[in-house]
Protein backbone atom coordinates (compact mmCIF):
# COMPACT_ATOMS: atom_id res chain seq x y z
CA UNK A 1 0.00 0.00 0.00
CA UNK A 2 1.50 3.29 -0.88
CA UNK A 3 1.85 5.72 1.84
CA UNK A 4 -0.39 8.67 2.46
CA UNK A 5 -0.12 11.99 0.81
CA UNK A 6 0.17 15.08 3.58
CA UNK A 7 -3.30 16.08 2.46
CA UNK A 8 -4.56 12.72 3.28
CA UNK A 9 -2.63 12.62 6.92
CA UNK A 10 -4.46 16.06 7.47
CA UNK A 11 -7.64 14.34 6.27
CA UNK A 12 -7.24 11.69 8.61
CA UNK A 13 -6.54 13.99 11.40
CA UNK A 14 -2.93 12.80 11.84
CA UNK A 15 -1.31 16.30 11.29
CA UNK A 16 -2.77 19.04 12.66
CA UNK A 17 -3.94 21.77 10.00
CA UNK A 18 -6.34 24.74 10.20
CA UNK A 19 -9.22 23.11 8.57
CA UNK A 20 -11.44 26.26 7.58
CA UNK A 21 -14.09 24.62 5.27
CA UNK A 22 -15.14 20.89 4.87
CA UNK A 23 -17.97 19.08 2.72
CA UNK A 24 -18.89 15.26 1.93
CA UNK A 25 -15.86 15.22 -0.45
CA UNK A 26 -13.83 18.39 0.12
CA UNK A 27 -11.65 19.94 2.37
CA UNK A 28 -10.24 23.41 2.67
CA UNK A 29 -7.59 23.81 4.95
CA UNK A 30 -4.72 27.06 5.44
CA UNK A 31 -1.90 26.72 3.32
CA UNK A 32 1.16 26.14 5.98
CA UNK A 33 3.81 28.07 4.20
CA UNK A 34 1.40 30.46 2.90
CA UNK A 35 1.64 33.16 -0.04
CA UNK A 36 0.03 35.65 1.79
CA UNK A 37 -2.22 36.31 4.43
CA UNK A 38 -5.41 33.68 4.00
CA UNK A 39 -4.01 31.34 1.43
CA UNK A 40 -6.12 28.61 1.75
CA UNK A 41 -5.82 25.21 -0.25
CA UNK A 42 -8.89 23.32 -1.39
CA UNK A 43 -8.80 19.64 -1.59
CA UNK A 44 -10.65 16.21 -2.65
CA UNK A 45 -10.52 13.84 0.49
CA UNK A 46 -10.03 11.06 -1.87
CA UNK A 47 -6.37 11.06 -3.52
CA UNK A 48 -6.51 11.87 -7.33
CA UNK A 49 -2.57 13.01 -8.17
CA UNK A 50 -3.93 15.01 -11.24
CA UNK A 51 -6.71 17.33 -12.47
CA UNK A 52 -7.58 15.09 -15.23
CA UNK A 53 -7.82 11.85 -13.24
CA UNK A 54 -10.58 13.47 -11.13
CA UNK A 55 -14.25 11.89 -11.59
CA UNK A 56 -16.43 15.00 -12.78
CA UNK A 57 -18.58 14.77 -10.02
CA UNK A 58 -15.74 15.42 -7.45
CA UNK A 59 -14.17 18.04 -9.86
CA UNK A 60 -17.50 19.85 -9.52
CA UNK A 61 -17.71 19.69 -5.78
CA UNK A 62 -13.80 20.77 -5.53
CA UNK A 63 -14.70 23.58 -8.09
CA UNK A 64 -17.95 24.87 -5.95
CA UNK A 65 -16.10 24.87 -2.94
CA UNK A 66 -13.44 27.01 -4.30
CA UNK A 67 -16.59 29.18 -5.65
CA UNK A 68 -18.27 29.42 -2.15
CA UNK A 69 -14.66 29.93 -0.50
CA UNK A 70 -12.97 32.70 -2.41
CA UNK A 71 -15.47 35.35 -0.91
CA UNK A 72 -15.68 34.55 2.24
CA UNK A 73 -11.99 34.41 2.25
CA UNK A 74 -11.21 37.74 0.81
CA UNK A 75 -13.61 39.30 3.33
CA UNK A 76 -12.08 37.28 6.50
CA UNK A 77 -8.57 38.23 5.17
CA UNK A 78 -9.92 42.10 3.62
CA UNK A 79 -8.18 41.22 -0.03
CA UNK A 80 -9.00 43.11 -2.79
CA UNK A 81 -8.88 39.76 -5.13
CA UNK A 82 -7.51 36.82 -5.82
CA UNK A 83 -5.29 34.40 -7.18
CA UNK A 84 -6.10 30.63 -7.70
CA UNK A 85 -4.20 28.38 -9.16
CA UNK A 86 -3.29 24.32 -9.59
CA UNK A 87 -0.29 23.19 -10.03
CA UNK A 88 -1.17 20.17 -12.23
CA UNK A 89 1.95 17.53 -12.37
CA UNK A 90 5.40 18.22 -11.10
CA UNK A 91 6.63 19.95 -13.82
CA UNK A 92 4.47 22.70 -13.25
CA UNK A 93 5.78 22.84 -9.74
CA UNK A 94 3.12 20.05 -8.44
CA UNK A 95 5.19 19.07 -5.12
CA UNK A 96 2.24 17.23 -3.17
CA UNK A 97 0.92 14.39 -5.74
CA UNK A 98 -3.03 15.08 -4.93
CA UNK A 99 -4.69 17.79 -6.58
CA UNK A 100 -5.05 21.07 -5.10
CA UNK A 101 -6.26 24.23 -5.39
CA UNK A 102 -4.86 27.45 -4.17
CA UNK A 103 -6.55 30.47 -3.07
CA UNK A 104 -4.48 33.07 -2.63
CA UNK A 105 -5.47 36.17 -1.32
CA UNK A 106 -4.35 39.11 -3.36
CA UNK A 107 -3.58 43.07 -1.92
CA UNK A 108 -3.45 46.42 -4.06
CA UNK A 109 -0.01 46.88 -4.36
CA UNK A 110 1.38 43.57 -3.32
CA UNK A 111 3.77 43.33 -6.12
CA UNK A 112 3.40 39.54 -6.80
CA UNK A 113 1.82 39.43 -10.50
CA UNK A 114 -0.29 37.86 -12.36
CA UNK A 115 0.07 34.29 -13.25
CA UNK A 116 1.43 35.21 -16.25
CA UNK A 117 4.24 35.82 -14.33
CA UNK A 118 5.33 32.60 -14.61
CA UNK A 119 6.19 32.31 -17.65
CA UNK A 120 9.75 33.81 -18.04
CA UNK A 121 10.18 32.84 -21.39
CA UNK A 122 6.68 33.29 -23.22
CA UNK A 123 6.83 31.18 -26.95
CA UNK A 124 6.43 33.37 -29.97
CA UNK A 125 4.30 31.34 -31.57
CA UNK A 126 3.43 32.08 -35.71
CA UNK A 127 -0.09 31.60 -36.82
CA UNK A 128 0.26 28.27 -38.17
CA UNK A 129 1.36 27.15 -34.86
CA UNK A 130 -1.23 28.56 -33.36
CA UNK A 131 -4.17 27.02 -35.68
CA UNK A 132 -2.18 23.65 -35.01
CA UNK A 133 -2.97 23.87 -31.40
CA UNK A 134 -6.10 25.43 -31.74
CA UNK A 135 -7.19 22.39 -33.74
CA UNK A 136 -5.43 19.64 -31.70
CA UNK A 137 -7.61 21.02 -28.53
CA UNK A 138 -10.87 21.37 -30.11
CA UNK A 139 -10.53 17.42 -31.36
Amino acid sequence: MASKTIFEQIRDGEIPARIVHETETTLAFLDAHPLARGHTLVVPKEPYEHLQDLPADLSADLFETVHELTPVIEEAVDADASTIGINNGEAAGQEVPHVHIHIIPRFEGDDSGPIHAIAIDSPDLTEDELDEIAAAIDA
